[in-house]
């Protein structure tokens, strides 16, 4: 019998491991955790964001590099195959705000519970407390694994080395990001002892760290129904032209993503899922800042027309005293400093200049990202297995045969909003069904 293994007890390997097992071959998965889906267990906050339920067009659109490799991939095992395995499976989900598709129990235990029990039921044999140090090939394919058992370590010593021969290897170990789950990069030196090549890996859906003191005064304010835009210009860009030639290039920039929704002040900057998503399309290469609108559902004309009322109802009242409405309390004297009119200056001496340039302050908050967090606050790894490298109809290894990629470890990412784990699933899922086949 075909014997298939799978490094990796996650998303893409419980898959893989139930597309396999449907072929009639013997598959083993091997996990280094002491149980399965420790990444599984915090996405979504511990909500489980599964998939995304938006419609197949649109869902390349939230794929942010190399979505064209995914085409084979998602339409073999696309959301509503994934939807309809939970649920028949016993898992109920429901679908949120962004079509984002969560357990009815808001809890990602649900989600590995019922993975794992199709696994087992599958037949699948589950190693935990076992790392794989090596794939090893022969004759340009996969040949065996060799591989450590932490369990019996524990117990005796030093763990004993294990080599086991198998037909194919299907790497399914996940990237670097939140290394406590185990995801420490075994799968790219798997990969580059095979010959592959594996593109920087980064941190992506992850907090910005920002200039501005400001931002860090307001630590724990959370803003929601914001605007958000992320523009990116060369370092030295500017430096050669003066003021007037540096407005004109602004006014030329066009923002590489803007977006609308919530995002929350840190002691280092700014997080939440506004911003999440903004961070896959940074690049740390570049100067990069995000222009903030307080007000997304008025126009500058109708912000102005708001503010130039409330002037007007307390006309002889402060500055300080006047604005309140507009903000959150916590956000008052920050915006008041950055305005730099006199918070006890009365609003009726306050120029019509002075009035529309606060306007605009509230349209396009300037912030300044200085860099991002590291992979242990970042959501997933950007990076990655060389999709070149891979054949995008079976996810098998253009350089070894039988060799087979899935999920995180390969240069594919998503925006947040369950595209990430339907990444792993089709990819998964592609890549057990073809090591059964071939």
């Amino acid at each position: 019998m075909k014997r298939i293994a799978i490094i990796g007890c996650g998303a893409a390997g419980m898959m893989a491991a139930l597309a396999a097992a449907n072929s009639s071959v013997s598959v083993t998965i091997f996990e280094k955790n002491e149980k399965p889906g420790k990444k599984i267990y915090i996405t979504g906050k511990g909500r489980c964001n599964v998939t995304n339920a938006c419609d197949q067009t649109d869902f390349f659109e939230h794929v942010k590099r190399n979505p064209r490799f995914l085409y084979s991939a998602f339409y073999d095992y696309d959301n509503t195959a994934v939807m309809d395995f939970f649920e028949s499976n016993g898992c109920k989900l429901k679908i949120e705000r962004g079509d984002r598709v969560f357990p009815v129990s808001d809890h990602s235990s649900d989600i590995i519970r019922t993975l794992f029990n199709a696994v087992k039921k599958a037949g699948v044999k589950v190693l935990f407390d076992t790392e794989v140090l090596s794939v090893e090939t022969s004759g340009g394919s996969v040949s065996a694994i060799t591989y450590a058992d932490k369990a019996v370590s524990s117990k005796k010593g030093d763990a004993p080395i294990m080599r086991e021969e198998f037909d194919s290897v299907i790497v399914c170990t996940g990237g670097v990001s939140y290394p406590s789950t185990g995801s420490t990069g075994d799968g790219y030196e798997f990969a580059k002892a095979a010959g592959h090549s594996v593109k920087e890996p980064r941190p992506s859906l992850v907090p910005f760290e920002t200039k501005e003191d400001w931002c860090r005064e307001l630590q724990g304010l959370s803003l929601k129904n914001v605007g958000l835009k992320l523009f990116l210009s060369q370092k030295d860009e500017g430096k050669k032209g003066g003021a007037e030639d540096n407005n004109k290039n602004a006014k030329k920039k066009k923002p590489v993503y803007e977006g609308f929704g919530e995002m929350l002040f840190t002691h280092f900057g700014v997080s939440g899922p506004l911003v999440l998503t903004a961070s896959c399309h940074y690049e740390k290469d570049k100067k990069a800042e995000l222009l903030l609108d307080l007000k997304p559902a008025l126009s500058e004309k109708q912000l102005d027309t708001r503010v130039l009322r409330d002037f007007d109802e307390g006309l002889n009242k402060q500055f300080k005293n006047v604005i309140g409405s507009l903000f959150p309390s916590k956000l008052v004297p920050v915006m008041i400093r950055l305005s730099g009119i006199d918070p006890e200056r009365p609003v009726h001496d306050i120029t019509k200049e002075e009035r529309l340039g606060f306007v605009k302050l509230i349209k396009n908050l300037p912030i300044t990202v200085i860099g991002t967090r590291n992979f242990n606050e970042a959501i997933i790894t950007r990076g990655g297995v060389d999709v070149k490298e891979i054949n995008p109809s079976t996810m098998e290894s253009k350089l070894v045969k039988g060799l087979f990629f899935a999920g995180e470890v390969i240069d594919v990412d998503t925006e947040t909003g369950g595209f990430n784990l339907q990444v792993a699933w089709s990819t998964g899922h592609l890549a057990g069904t073809s090591a059964g086949e071939i």
